[in-house]
């Protein structure tokens, strides 16, 4: 999951590059923001005992982004396929994200 939220942001930082400069440090900045602080989250996530609160913080950041990239899609700083690829590995994320969260209920 990690490199996975590692991988969308490898592929997002070059888009947010290309925004017009109007949106690029303000819708721009909050979808790179929201990524590099998910990715923190699950890092952390990864190294700590405590998982559940920093899931649930991974959780909520990976929804907002879930809002940011519509938005960027609807002001057209990103194109349909390129909102698809980011809904699409968003999804998987947040699943990912999901599973983990089931796991630590389960166990003892």
């Amino acid at each position: 999951m990690v490199e996975k939220t590692f991988e969308f942001l490898l592929w997002l930082f070059p888009k947010v590059e290309k925004f017009p400069r109007s949106f690029r440090f303000s819708v721009g900045d909050r979808a790179v923001t929201l990524g590099l602080d998910l990715l923190q989250s699950l890092v952390e996530a990864a190294y700590s005992a405590e998982k559940g609160e920093l899931l649930q913080t991974a959780n909520r950041r990976a929804n907002a982004l879930r809002y940011v990239m519509p938005l960027a899609k609807d002001l057209r700083l990103l194109a349909i396929d390129s909102y698809a690829f980011a809904a699409g590995r968003l999804e998987e994320i947040g699943r990912m994200i999901g599973g983990w969260q089931r796991s630590l209920r389960r166990s003892p």
